[in-house]
């Protein structure tokens, strides 16, 4: 592929919970700015792919496994265990040799994460680190108003661990004897828009030690079209109220090189109709010459977008017909 391409994917989270911290609330910034990683983003993308059948080798998979008491248990599986899953254990006992690292690189290379993000591999006696074509930023939360809400969920069950448990006054142990309670945590409505930036020269090293073809033209449309749709498509009960509501994406010759484009959006709540101003004219008019297409995404039931945008063609989200 003989081009950059820069742009952004916005996500649209309404009463649900894009990406939590490990207090349940959604992350933030030191200052209370709301945003969610990479990894947020990554993983609907992975889950699409996974779904689809494509080999995805950073993903959660369990396996069986007997314990000490001849007992089931259900386990994640370890990277090598995952990497064997995905390509079998011929090829991975053929790997232990330092001298067939080159199957390893093109094993990875196979993945359609790998292929797209990179990969850190620290395995079978190899320490790989492969930079990823596809670099994507942090989201920031464009909607100035957005709160978190706390619901309180009545769970069906009464909690019969022994944390649980009290002790009357006579020292007997009592057992609780009401269904527990539990919290739900989401944003009211929050607007997330993640910068992103794709050069296919990440792989040139590789392509010179014949493990790749390179990043492709038929590899970044396929992350076009899973960057599009891959959160609207992720049905989790935290992310029911996620999904995909806006897309930049501006191809250019090879050798122009553009700032973080998230940062000239700006989202504005009105009555009938959200607001998106991208603040771009200056920036990709100056340029005009060096690109070669910009297309914007959005949903036009909820979404008006303003732009003087010369070269831009607007299409809509979720039929991704032009507008």
């Amino acid at each position: 592929m003989n081009k950059r391409v820069y742009g952004v994917i916005g996500i649209a989270s309404r009463m649900s919970n894009w990406n939590a911290d490990f207090t349940g609330y959604p992350k933030t910034t030191s200052d209370g700015s709301i945003f969610g990683s990479d990894k947020a983003l990554k993983y609907p993308m992975k889950f699409m792919w996974n779904q689809q059948g494509e080999k995805v080798l950073y993903f959660k998979s369990l396996k069986k496994q007997k314990n000490k008491k001849n007992e089931i248990d259900l386990l994640p599986r370890s990277l090598t265990e995952r990497y064997d899953f995905l390509f079998g254990k011929a090829d991975s006992e053929k790997e232990k040799n330092p001298s067939d690292k080159m199957d390893l690189l093109r094993n990875l290379f196979l993945a359609i994460d790998v292929k797209n993000f990179g990969a850190t591999f620290a395995a079978k006696g190899a320490n790989l680190s492969i930079t990823g074509a596809v670099q994507i930023g942090q989201g920031m939360n464009k909607y100035v108003d957005s709160r978190a809400q706390e619901q309180q969920i009545l769970s069906p069950f009464r909690d019969d661990s022994e944390k649980q448990e009290k002790r009357g006054k006579d020292g007997e142990k009592k057992e609780a004897r009401q269904a527990s309670l539990g919290v739900k945590i989401v944003s009211d409505e929050a607007h997330y828009f993640y910068p992103f930036v794709i050069n296919p020269k990440a792989y040139d090293e590789f392509v010179q030690l014949d493990v790749t073809e390179g990043y492709t033209e038929e590899d970044y449309m396929t992350f076009k079209s899973t960057a599009l749709v891959a959160a609207t498509s992720f049905h989790t009960n935290a992310k029911i109220g996620c999904e995909n509501e806006f897309a930049l994406f501006v191809e250019t010759e090879q050798e122009l090189y553009l700032p973080d484009l998230s940062q000239y959006i700006y989202f504005a709540k009105e009555e009938s109709i959200n607001m998106i101003d991208l603040q771009l004219d200056n920036l990709l008019n100056t340029l005009e010459d060096r690109i070669k297409t910009i297309e914007i995404y959005y949903n036009p039931y909820t979404l008006k977008v303003n732009h003087g945008i010369k070269k831009a063609k607007e299409y809509n989200i979720f039929t991704q017909k032009q507008i």
